[in-house]
């Protein structure tokens, strides 16, 4: 529980024992009660008087400033971002690096641990957070049925963490971290929301009441293997065929442009021609947003979301997201679309890295107050 009120005081939402128990919902006296807890425990101080607003004044707290912080890193199969924030969730330095997570956990471990260091620099790292490209049961730390990384399949890297850095770790998949990074980016964030990342790769996350949503199996919000009209004779990573992925993702346009003798190599190459014009970059462009689009709208009319974010490289291309837009519109019941937002993701490449340092911060406050 004390953890909430760090959370509040950290990310400045509450400052106050009064405010603390509003947002929270507690008696007044299991705050006062909390909070004297925090303060002998010298993870929180009292700071001066604040402004009446009609009642009695209280005092400011704070997160005692001990120099900690903690780190975090988003690990695709050939690179990895990494970053550090403070303790109040502030990203403070980013840096980006090849690595081949092909070769396993532990050894991509060891080439992310000196990086996390140099950022680091002297400071305390208080916790970890690492989002990885593949399912994950957030219980157990791990990779459930990976298809793209080779080793890391039931591996505990939560565990192989907490072992190797010695302090508490929290590990997500890389879409549900972009979804809760985007969802509290913004200052409205009472609603919940559907984040879509379409980049090489087709991934998405539900954030229900400001949390990540799971579902009974850590499959909750995985679009990528729904089946879509589209022709399609390629297989699909899980065996299938007419997945949304195969058609709608950037590796699923880029081989689609190479049936079609186009020369590209990359999803940078698609944006790219996409983005100049070429005829047939725009075709398939329009039609991926159009088969994303159908599938949100079954998301759209259940869940009934306050916004769907568009994240990821093809989010870049204007005619992608007016198809998703336009296809969503179109095929959505108006009340569930009367008052939904349907804006691009705002955290750029970041995105990732800022839903785990909400988590790695989340983390690092439960283990300073003891639960």
């Amino acid at each position: 529980m004390s953890a909430e009120i760090l959370e509040l005081i950290a990310t400045g939402k509450a400052t106050t024992r009064a405010e603390i128990a509003k947002a929270l919902g507690w008696a007044p006296s299991t705050v006062s009660m909390r909070v004297g807890q925090l303060i002998d425990a010298a993870v929180l101080v009292e700071g001066d008087l604040t402004a009446s607003r009609g009642g009695r004044p209280g005092r400011a707290l704070q997160v005692r400033d001990d120099q900690s912080c903690v780190v975090v890193a988003d690990v695709g199969i050939s690179h990895a971002r990494v970053g550090i924030a403070s303790l109040t969730g502030e990203m403070v330095a980013v840096r980006e690096f090849p690595v081949d997570a092909t070769q396993g956990p532990q050894a991509t471990f060891e080439r992310i641990a000196p990086e996390w260091d140099a950022l680091a620099s002297g400071r305390r790292i208080a916790a970890i957070g690492m989002a990885l490209a593949g399912p994950v049961d957030p219980q157990r730390r791990c990779i459930v049925q990976a298809s793209r990384m080779a080793g890391w399949n039931d591996v505990p890297v939560g565990d192989l963490l907490e072992e190797r850095f010695g302090v508490p770790a929290v590990v997500e998949n890389d879409a549900d971290a972009l979804a809760l990074g985007e969802h509290h980016a913004r200052s409205e964030d009472g609603f919940d929301s559907v984040t879509v990342k379409a980049g090489t790769a087709i991934g998405s996350g539900l954030i229900v009441d400001g949390k990540i949503y799971h579902g009974w199996s850590a499959g909750a919000g995985n679009i990528t293997h729904t089946r879509v009209d589209a022709p399609s004779t390629a297989p699909c990573s899980c065996g299938n065929f007419g997945c949304l992925e195969t058609v709608a993702s950037g590796a699923g346009i880029l081989r689609l442009l190479q049936e079609r003798g186009v020369e590209a190599e990359s999803t940078a190459d698609v944006v790219r021609l996409a983005a100049h014009g070429d005829p047939e970059a725009m075709t398939l462009v329009r039609a991926a947003g159009g088969y994303l689009g159908a599938v949100l709208c079954t998301v759209v009319n259940f869940v009934n979301p306050g916004a769907v974010y568009l994240g990821g490289a093809l989010s870049a291309v204007e005619p992608f997201v007016a198809a998703v837009r336009g296809r969503i519109y179109e095929g959505s019941h108006p009340i569930a679309t009367g008052k939904l937002r349907i804006e691009g993701a705002i955290n750029g490449p970041n995105a990732s890295i800022t839903g785990m340092a909400r988590l790695a911060v989340h983390a690092a406050h439960r283990s300073l107050s003891g639960g």
